[in-house]
C-alpha cells in the first residue's frame, strides 16, 4: 500500500466523515432521491403520455374515417313544409316548397365562380378540403359553448348543407371532417363548388345562387355581374344582418367591407384586374318580395314568429342569427300564434275604415308614402293577439309593426314620468315630484340643471306658452318645454334606465335632454310592451306571438312572457291615472273620449307625433287590452322618411288623428265592456279628476260649479293659472320649479273657472 493509500485509510478510519452535500453525491456516482411530485411528473412520462394521446387520437380518426361513409345527399328531402296556426288551431298558412332552383355551374359566369372562392376559401382548388386548424377551433368552440367559428372550407359548408345538417355539435363536425376529406378524393373541384353554391342560404328564402339572383338582383345567374356576385358571396357569412333592405347601418358597413374584402381578394389572385376593381360600385339589391301565400297580414305574423323562435333557439343553443334561421325555415315546425282570429280581423277592418278608405295617392301624392303599423297585446299573459304590419306583405314587405326606425315623440312622455316617481325624484326648487306639481310651460324655455342652463330649450307644439302648469296638465296637453325639465330633474340616466326596464333598446342611447322628446326609434311592438307593463301594475310584459312551437318529437320551452316587477305598483297606476286624463281631457279627447262606440270603458293612453311630422301614435290601453298605433312617412320609392304634412287631406297627421281613431274604431269593438282600473294610487286624472272633464264620466272638482256639456270650441287652448289645478298632495301654491314668476294667461279664463279647450282640434305638441 502506497503512502497516499495509508494516508486516506487513516482520515477515513480516524474521523467522523462529513455530510455528504447533493453535489458531492452526484460526483461520487450516487443519484439523489426524487420528490413525490417529481416521481408523478417526469418529462419522459408526461412525453409518453403525449405521443400515447396523439396515437390513441390518429388511431381513433382512422376508425372513424373507416367507420363513416359519404350518406346520400339529403338536404332537398330536409325542406319541409312549416304550418302556422292561429290560437284556436285553425290553419294561418303553410310554408314548405323550397325557393331553390339548381343550376349548372357552367351556367354560372367564371367570375362571379370566383367571387365565392374569394369570400369564402381562397385555397380550395389547391386544398384537400378540410381546414384542420379552424375545425379544431370549431371543435373548441361547440365544447365551450361558444357557437359558430369561421374557418370552414367550401367543401366543408358543402358537405354540411347537402350531407349533414346545422346542428351544433361535435359529432357533426367530426363527422363533416371526414366526409369532406372523402368528398375532395372522390368530388372534382367544381361539381363540389356548384354544390356549394346551390345548397347555401341566401335569405329572403333564396336557397341556392338562382334564387338568391331572383331574390335580390331579378335577373337569372347566368346575368350576375362580378359586383352583384361579390354581393351574394358577401352575403352568405350573415344573410339576415347583411341584407341590404333591412340591415342596420352597422349591417351595411359590414356587408360593404366584406364586398370590399371579395374584390380585393379577387384582384390578389389574379381574376380580377384591378382596373376593373377599381370601376365597380355597390351594385344595392332590389326590395324584397313576399313568398308565396303569404299575402295581406300573414307574411307580418308568420316572419314575428320565425325571428321570435330564431331567438329562443339562438339563446338555447348559444347560435348565430342565421344558424339558427336555417333551422327554421321550411324544417317542418308546427307554430303555433297567439293571434285571435276575432281581434286580428277587427284590426284590419279598423286600419282600413279609419285610413287606407282615405288615402287617394292619385289626388294627393302624399298618401301614396304613409305606412301604418299595430300590436294588440293582453297585459295579463303578454300575449300579441293581433297585429297590422302594413296593407299588404307583397306590397309593402317590411313590417311596418316591428320596425323600429322611426321615433316614438311624446308617447315616450309616460316613461320619463314613471321615472320621476320610482325614483322619488325632486325639482329643481327640492320639491317632490308628482301629478300636481307645478312646472313652467313656456315654449323654448331653457332646462336648466342646478342652476344653469344646459343648452336645451324645446318649442311646444305651435311655439304655444301655457304658463305654470301640473304635470297631469302637461302629459294632457303634451307639453315639450315641462317634460325636458321634468327629464333633467330625474336625471336622464335614469329615464332611460327605466325605459330599458320597461323594454325600450337603450343600447346606443345617450342620456341627452333630447331624449324626453322621444327621439329616439321604437316599434310599435316595443310601445305596446312598455304600456302593457303599465296596464299589468308594473310587471314586466314582453309581447309574444308564439304560443307553441313543435318539431317532430320536439317541442320549444317558450319562455314566460310575464316577468319580474319593475316598477312599484304605485308608480304604474300613477302614470296610468295620469294617462287616463290625456283621454278625457288631453289631446285623444276626440278620437277616444267622443267615439261613440266606446261603452264604458276607461282608458288610458298617449298620443305622439314627431319632429317633421314623419310619424305619429296612440298608445293606448284599457284594463283587458293594450294597443299601439303607429303612422310612418316613406317614401314609396327609396324608402326614406318622409313628412305626411296634408295625408288624408289633413293639414297635419297628429296622434289624436287617424293612429287614435284606428285604435278607438279597434278597441271598442273587442274590449270588455265597462272596464274599470284597479289603482292603487291617490295621484292623477283616475283619481282627481281634471277640471274639463265631462260630468257623465268624472265629477267636476268644484261641487259650486255649474256642469257644462262640453268645453269652449271656439277658443284656443291657453295657460292655464295654477289655482284653477286639481286637489294636490303639496299646496297649489307652491312656487313653480324654476326661478321665472308665474306666467300672466293670454287670455280671459271662463267665467266659470275652466280653461277653454277644443275638443275638436286634434293638434300635437311633439315637434322638436
Amino acid at each position: 500500500m502506497g503512502r497516499a493509500e495509508e494516508r486516506r485509510a487513516r482520515q477515513r478510519g480516524g474521523r467522523r466523515a462529513a455530510p455528504k452535500s447533493r453535489h458531492s453525491s452526484a460526483a461520487a456516482g450516487v443519484k439523489p432521491k426524487k420528490s413525490g411530485i417529481r416521481r408523478l411528473f417526469s418529462w419522459k412520462k408526461i412525453l409518453g403520455t403525449f405521443f400515447g394521446l396523439c396515437l390513441l387520437g390518429i388511431g381513433a380518426f382512422i376508425a372513424l374515417y373507416m367507420m363513416v361513409d359519404i350518406p346520400k345527399g339529403n338536404a332537398a328531402a330536409q325542406q319541409q313544409s312549416n304550418v302556422y296556426e292561429y290560437s284556436d288551431g285553425t290553419i294561418l298558412a303553410r310554408v314548405g316548397e323550397t325557393n331553390r332552383e339548381i343550376v349548372e355551374l357552367s351556367e354560372v359566369p367564371k367570375p362571379v365562380q370566383y367571387t365565392f372562392v374569394a369570400a369564402e376559401n381562397k385555397t380550395f382548388y389547391t386544398d384537400a378540403g378540410v381546414d384542420l386548424k379552424g375545425t379544431a377551433r370549431g371543435l373548441l368552440n361547440t365544447l365551450s359553448g361558444k357557437g359558430k367559428q369561421g374557418g370552414s372550407t367550401i367543401t366543408q359548408q358543402y358537405v354540411k348543407n347537402y350531407y349533414l345538417n346545422q346542428d351544433q355539435t361535435v359529432t357533426r363536425k367530426l363527422k363533416e371532417l371526414v366526409i369532406s376529406l372523402k368528398v375532395d378524393r372522390t368530388t372534382s373541384k367544381d361539381d363540389i363548388l356548384a354544390g356549394y353554391i346551390n345548397t347555401s342560404y341566401y335569405g329572403r328564402s333564396a336557397y341556392g345562387i338562382q334564387a338568391a339572383a331572383q331574390a335580390y338582383y331579378r335577373v337569372d345567374a347566368k346575368e350576375l355581374s362580378v359586383a352583384q356576385g361579390a354581393y351574394l358571396a358577401a352575403l352568405l357569412q350573415a344573410p339576415s344582418q347583411y341584407d341590404w333592405q333591412a340591415a342596420t347601418d352597422t349591417g351595411k358597413a359590414l356587408v360593404k367591407e366584406r364586398w370590399n374584402y371579395v374584390l380585393n381578394n379577387m384582384v390578389e389572385e389574379g381574376w380580377l384586374t384591378k382596373a376593373k376593381r377599381d370601376a365597380m360600385e355597390f351594385p344595392v339589391p332590389k326590395e324584397p318580395k313576399g313568398a308565396p301565400g303569404l299575402d295581406g297580414q300573414k307574411g307580418y305574423l308568420v316572419d314575428l314568429a320565425n325571428r321570435q323562435l330564431e331567438d329562443q333557439l339562438m339563446k338555447e343553443q348559444g347560435i348565430s342569427r342565421d344558424e339558427a334561421e336555417a333551422q327554421v325555415e321550411n324544417q317542418g315546425w308546427t307554430i303555433t300564434l297567439n293571434i285571435d282570429k276575432k281581434k286580428q280581423a277587427e284590426l284590419e277592418q279598423a286600419a282600413k275604415t279609419q285610413l287606407t278608405s282615405k288615402l287617394d295617392p292619385d289626388k294627393r301624392s302624399v298618401d301614396k308614402n304613409i305606412q301604418a303599423g299595430a300590436v294588440s297585446v293582453d297585459p295579463k299573459t303578454g300575449k300579441v293577439v293581433a297585429l297590422y304590419g302594413g296593407v299588404d306583405y307583397y306590397k309593402h314587405f317590411r313590417s311596418n309593426a316591428t320596425r323600429a326606425d322611426y321615433q316614438p315623440a311624446s308617447t315616450f312622455k309616460p316613461v320619463i314620468l314613471a321615472a320621476a316617481l320610482e325614483e322619488n325624484a325632486k325639482t329643481q326648487d327640492d320639491k317632490p315630484i308628482t301629478a300636481s306639481t307645478i312646472y313652467d310651460g313656456t315654449s323654448k324655455r331653457p332646462v336648466v340643471d342646478n342652476g344653469t342652463k344646459v343648452g336645451f330649450a324645446p318649442e311646444n307644439e305651435d311655439d304655444q306658452d301655457y304658463g305654470d302648469v301640473t304635470v297631469q296638465t302637461a302629459m294632457n296637453k303634451s307639453i315639450n318645454s315641462v317634460f325636458a325639465q321634468l327629464g333633467v330633474d330625474v336625471g336622464m340616466d335614469n329615464v332611460l334606465e327605466v325605459a330599458g326596464k320597461l323594454g325600450m333598446d337603450t343600447t346606443d342611447l345617450k342620456a341627452v335632454p333630447a331624449q324626453t322628446l322621444g327621439t329616439m326609434g321604437a316599434s310599435p311592438l316595443q310601445m305596446a310592451g312598455v304600456y302593457a307593463t303599465l296596464d299589468n301594475h308594473g310587471k314586466k310584459v314582453t309581447p309574444t306571438i308564439l304560443k307553441s312551437a313543435e318539431h317532430n318529437t320536439r317541442t320549444v320551452e317558450l319562455p314566460d312572457p310575464i316577468g319580474d316587477q319593475v316598477l312599484s305598483r304605485e308608480t304604474a297606476d300613477t302614470v296610468t291615472s295620469v294617462l287616463t286624463g290625456v283621454v278625457d281631457d288631453g289631446t285623444a279627447r276626440t278620437s277616444v273620449r267622443d267615439n261613440s262606440e266606446r261603452d264604458g270603458q276607461q282608458v288610458a293612453g298617449k298620443t305622439g307625433t314627431s319632429d317633421d311630422n314623419k310619424s305619429a301614435w296612440f298608445t293606448g290601453y284599457t284594463p283587458d287590452l293594450v294597443t299601439s298605433v303607429g303612422l310612418f312617412g316613406e317614401d314609396a320609392k327609396t324608402g326614406a322618411q318622409t313628412k305626411m304634412y296634408g295625408a288624408g287631406g289633413e293639414e297635419r297627421v297628429n296622434g289624436g288623428g287617424f293612429p287614435a281613431q284606428i285604435w278607438a274604431a279597434y278597441t271598442f269593438g273587442v274590449s270588455a265592456k265597462n272596464s274599470k282600473f284597479d289603482l292603487d294610487t291617490d295621484q292623477g286624472a283616475a283619481v282627481q279628476p281634471t277640471k274639463s272633464a265631462t260630468p257623465s264620466r268624472t265629477p267636476s272638482r268644484t261641487p259650486t260649479q255649474e256642469p257644462t256639456t262640453e268645453p269652449p270650441t271656439t277658443e284656443p287652448e291657453t295657460s292655464e293659472p295654477a289655482t284653477t289645478e286639481p286637489p294636490t298632495q303639496t299646496p297649489t301654491t307652491t312656487p313653480p320649479t324654476t326661478t321665472r314668476p308665474p306666467a300672466t294667461p293670454t287670455t280671459s279664463p271662463p267665467a266659470d273657472g275652466t280653461t277653454p279647450e277644443d275638443p275638436l282640434d286634434p293638434r300635437e305638441d311633439d315637434t322638436l
